[in-house]
């Protein structure tokens, strides 16, 4: 204003009067006038702001400016130094500092979920009679339905034939218009989402969601790189308020996939109104720690089940999820479908599809269940929250289970029991849809990096036995009772022998699950301890070993190996389980603005974590004076021989309690000196030597 109009403000004089022009004004009516003049000039100073932002806006931002949101006077600082990565079909770019999230470990999670969309797109396509075209595959016929809509598809396939119309396609990198539309929630660097432009035909839309504006740059950056602009959309917001804005069903997604770093919980209850009618939820979790029992009212808060630490606490895990799922889904009146649920290395996956319907949702309570587990011998048994009955005119009739399945304490070993859960107690994998997605995989090993280990994974998984939730290891069981461990295939033959089921689990290396009730299993353990003998004399008579090794089996275990024993996955060598992929593999630390390299923050949260737990190096001195402060149980029993150069004390303290004369000196021979012969007057009697 001064600069403006430097008239308008007069010099003050001592008596509290000042001029404005040829006017003499009192001081406290001076600011009240250039108040009054100053507001017609505002209109002017915020077009002249416009102006001067319009101009700013031209100018390219620096990197600061790009991810926070404010401009900056000085230098641009160098580029953030950036690494390229290429992992199937998709080359990327990412910051080598910890910026933007990305794990090459989780390779084998982006193949596998890779395969689970491209064979729904099959089955959700294949309905609308539209065939999807994979890179590899030679029958270009080959076509997967859901067998709710097989009837529906060949009524119109024969209306398509005889119309004279040729079967449509969809390829990768093509725009389907009845494709599916699919969203990545926290996509991070925008790999996973490329790869499905890439790498799964019949995609309509893929919108690529973060919320970090480093990553959405970043995401840009790639898509431009790999030429899929015109399928992939980055997309800076909370992915809990873009699933929300998606509830509507015009606008809901057919595939939802969710893979943020450590607990989903926040997002379930937006992703279960997002998705479509049957369509497709991926979901991931790497908060391991939580799901496997180490903090089990914390997995309560985030899941709504009480976790137990237990050898199957990975398959539990998955049941645990499941249960979250398909609460969520409830309060709308909606439902869960799983179809393929796997524990892999540090973290749990789930396939699931959404459905609505009343009807069933009320059958939701008796597909969970409580699980009451022995603290001793580990033996654990399953109480549904509900029942479902059919009436005399077929209809189903909804009532709460009766129950508990179990005592006080447990049959086998007298211990009490922990209650866990509530968790899906129903199948976790639909085998029909893995059956595809394994076939798929096997025709075609060359389309992932990962393709022996799906069908291995994938093989166990249609092994297992789909209506027997949890199960034991073989080290649990010989661990319990204290003898040696039997082989694998002696168990399971065993187990087979005495007509029970049983099978592996893709959750665990030397799992047993079986239908097997405990007290057969624990008999088939008797007789297998028998064939290799405890000594007794060594196990507490409370101990749970105790207590099941002194009842006789009544179940006579045959350990001959039978050929059934063996599953094929084992036969054929098949890649199972994974090995160690890498050095230093595992969960890596969370994207932090101007973090550091991965491995450079590895490197030093080692530093500081090394010897951790361990005491620091004793002074051999202290040591020794510390030793000294013991006394030598030798010495007392007389068998000492080691004198002056024993590392304990030879010089008691106090007499000991069994009336031994206390010395003042520490003899170097093994005398000991105890007491003679009670004297006749009841005096004390002389030493005698041994």
């Amino acid at each position: 204003m001064r600069e403006a109009c430097p008239r308008l403000v007069g010099s003050c004089e001592p008596k509290g009067e000042a001029y404005l022009g040829e006017l003499r004004l009192p001081r406290m009516s001076l600011a009240r006038t250039i108040l009054g003049l100053s507001r017609p000039l505002r209109p002017t100073r915020s077009f002249c702001r416009a102006q001067f932002m319009e101009r700013k806006a031209q100018e390219p931002p620096s990197p600061p400016a790009m991810e926070n949101g404010t401009g900056s006077c000085e230098e641009r600082p160098p580029a953030t130094p950036v690494a390229t990565v290429t992992e199937g079909a998709a080359k990327i770019v990412f910051p080598s500092a910890n910026e933007v999230f990305y794990n090459p470990v989780q390779e084998f999670n982006r193949d596998l979920t890779c395969a689970v969309i491209t064979e729904f797109a099959r089955i959700h396509l294949g309905a609308k009679g539209i065939q999807i075209k994979v890179p590899g595959e030679k029958d270009l016929e080959k076509k997967a339905v859901d067998s709710s809509d097989q009837e529906e598809e060949t009524a119109g396939k024969n209306e398509n034939l005889a119309s004279g119309d040729q079967p449509r396609t969809a390829a990768v990198s093509e725009i389907c218009e009845e494709g599916l539309r699919v969203l990545e929630g926290l996509a991070a660097s925008g790999l996973r989402s490329i790869r499905f432009a890439l790498e799964v035909p019949g995609l309509q839309s893929v919108v690529a969601n973060d919320a970090s504006a480093r990553a959405v740059e970043l995401m840009h950056r790639n898509v431009e790189l790999n030429g899929v602009a015109h399928l992939v959309h980055p997309n800076q917001a909370d992915a809990r308020m873009l699933m929300y804005q998606h509830q509507k069903a015009s606008e809901r997604f057919d595939v939802i996939d969710l893979d943020p770093y450590g607990s989903p919980a926040p997002f379930l209850d937006a992703a279960v109104q997002a998705v479509s009618e049957g369509g497709l939820l991926c979901v991931t979790c790497t908060d391991m720690a939580v799901l496997a029992g180490n903090s089990g009212e914390t997995c309560y808060s985030k899941y709504g089940a009480m976790a137990l630490k237990s050898r199957a606490c990975h398959e539990m895990a998955l049941r645990i999820v499941l249960h979250s799922l398909d609460l969520h889904a409830n309060c709308y009146q909606r439902y869960i479908v799983p179809l393929l649920s796997i524990s892999a290395d540090f973290y749990v996956r789930v396939f699931v599809r959404v459905f609505t319907g009343q009807a069933k949702v009320k059958s939701s309570a008796s597909k969970q269940a409580l699980v009451f587990q022995c603290v001793g011998c580990g033996a654990f048994y399953l109480q549904r929250l509900g029942k479902a009955s059919a009436d005399s005119g077929g209809r189903i009739k909804f009532s709460a289970a009766c129950g508990p399945p179990v005592a006080p304490e447990c049959e086998h070993c007298g211990q009490r029991y922990q209650l866990g859960g509530p968790m899906w107690a129903e199948p976790i994998h639909d085998l029909d849809f893995v059956g595809q997605v394994l076939e798929a995989v096997t025709t075609n090993p060359g389309r992932f990096h990962t393709s022996m280990r799906i069908q291995g994974v994938l093989s166990v998984v249609t092994e297992e036995l789909p209506d027997v939730p949890l199960y034991y290891t073989l080290d649990q069981l010989s661990s319990t009772i204290h003898c040696n461990t039997p082989r694998l295939l002696q168990l399971r033959s065993a187990l087979l022998h005495a007509g029970f089921r049983v099978s592996l689990s893709h959750a665990c290396k030397n799992a047993v699950k079986t239908d097997a009730p405990p007290v057969a299993l624990w008999d088939i353990m008797r007789c297998w301890e028998k064939e290799c003998p405890v000594k007794r004399e060594r196990l507490s008579e409370s101990s749970p070993a105790f207590r099941i090794l002194t009842v006789e089996p009544r179940l006579k275990a045959n350990f001959n190996i039978r050929e059934d024993a063996n599953p094929s996955s084992r036969q054929r060598g098949l890649k199972r389980f994974q090995a160690n992929p890498e050095a230093n593999w595992g969960p890596r630390p969370r994207a932090r603005p101007g973090g550091k390299a991965a491995s450079e923050d590895l490197a030093e949260r080692r530093r500081l974590l090394q010897n951790k737990r361990k005491e620091p190096a004793e002074d051999p001195a202290q040591r020794a004076a510390r030793l000294k402060t013991f006394p030598c149980k030798r010495f007392k029993e007389g068998t000492c021989q080691l004198g002056d150069q024993c590392c304990y004390s030879h010089c008691p303290a106090a007499p000991v309690a069994s009336g031994d004369i206390p010395v003042t000196d520490c003899p170097g021979t093994t005398t000991k000196i105890s007491p003679g012969p009670k004297a006749a007057d009841g005096g004390v009697p002389g030493p005698g030597v041994d």
